[in-house]
């Protein structure tokens, strides 16, 4: 898509307009405790998660979209009127437990020195209400668009993608979008996401600890040992991480979770690891699988991404490769996009989450722009 400097630079001093009433949005939200809970009939993942879905979608609506909630699972706010074919941001307001360590109460809302510090300021409720804000630029501009815009707000993102699966039975999926739920620059390829158990029996200990000492605990993560270290020259090397210990009536059971390489498929991952597992007489089951995301480099919705972020940062926002899992795993046509920059590690699901609201409005910058572009592809 050609650059237009003077309209960019509207779109990036309409953002700017609405700095104050963003940060003002988004510590409305952070303070809302929405790790899941008990189901109940109209709260399905929790009094707290609904909660921060509803405060979401009212946000939305004092912006002046129209919003559409699906049965307190999922919402959205939405940009434009089309009958099929939209352009989205999806983020999520469910949050990770707060856990221990935090300076000042975790829904709190502190700030200090221009830092937010709360659970969900960078995962996700900061960067999907930047979307959202980024949307309501173009909406001031009155910016006309090929397709309708919506910024999806998710509700069960960090335990198992209920919300997303309820609303691909509602919804079309969109035709291109991104989730702000990542790293910058764009996010061409997502590495496929497995977990995988070993069973082994109760009164037959031995062989078991012996596999998951062997295989596991005493060797590298790459899965070496297993013949599974699987390699490629944009994603790396196959990662295992997140072990667990459990047991059942007869069983023990050890589950790992597998960040594999673009260009290798689950089945070649579960061929070799039954070759090990059926030596020790154990067994192994695959209890999820999302196959790698792969989009080309050079595709318009990646180029349009890309450009968006360039002209904000004037950083080089060649596209990269993650071993992270977003929602770009369950939903067509979308790939991940920001929200931290190069450098930024180790934020999200940590005492003290942070973000700036310098990255902030930043990332609303960006991403006004890169709606803007999603919409007139």
């Amino acid at each position: 898509m050609g650059l237009n400097l003077g309209l960019d630079q509207s779109i990036i001093e309409a953002v700017d307009s609405f700095k104050d009433e963003m940060i003002q949005s988004i510590l409305e939200l952070v303070r809302i405790d929405s790790v899941e809970g008990e189901a109940s009939e109209d709260a399905p993942f929790g009094h707290g998660v609904k909660q921060a879905l509803l405060r979401a979608l009212d946000i939305g609506g004092r912006l002046g979209f129209d919003t559409v909630n699906l049965d307190n699972r999922i919402g959205y706010a939405q940009y434009g009127r089309g009958e099929d074919s939209y352009v989205c941001a999806i983020g999520h307001v469910d949050v990770v437990p707060a856990g221990e360590g935090w300076k000042q109460p975790p829904f709190s809302g502190y700030m200090e020195n221009g830092t937010i510090y709360s659970r969900g300021v960078l995962d996700n409720k900061g960067p999907v209400l930047a979307c959202l804000y980024g949307l309501a630029a173009l909406k001031k501009l009155g910016l006309t668009l090929k397709h309708p815009v919506r910024i999806i707000f998710g509700c069960d993102e960090e335990t198992g993608f209920e919300d997303l699966k309820y609303y691909l039975t509602k919804e079309n999926p969109p035709i291109y979008g991104f989730t702000p739920d990542c790293k910058y620059p764009v996010v061409y390829s997502e590495r496929g996401r497995a977990v995988v158990r070993i069973l082994g029996k109760k009164d037959s200990l031995q062989p078991f600890f012996k596999f998951v000492n062997q295989y596991f605990i005493g060797a590298k993560n790459t899965g070496d040992r297993l013949g599974i270290d699987f390699f490629h020259e944009e994603y790396g090397t196959m990662e295992m991480r997140g072990y667990k210990l459990g047991c059942a009536d007869e069983t023990v059971s050890f589950d790992v979770t597998l960040s594999y390489p673009g260009g290798f498929s689950i089945g070649q991952v579960m061929e070799k690891i039954g070759e090990k597992v059926s030596d020790s007489g154990l067994h192994t089951e695959l209890l999820t699988n999302y196959d790698p995301v792969i989009f080309e480099k050079d595709s318009p919705m990646v180029k349009a991404l890309q450009e968006s972020y360039e002209i904000v940062t004037g950083r080089d926002g060649t596209p990269v490769t993650t071993t992270g899992g977003t929602y770009a795993k369950g939903m067509p046509g979308i790939v991940p996009f920001g929200p931290s920059f190069p450098g930024q590690k180790g934020i999200g699901h940590n005492p003290n989450e942070w973000m700036t609201v310098e990255d902030l409005i930043s990332n609303a910058r960006i991403y006004a722009l890169a709606l803007y572009r999603l919409g007139q592809l």
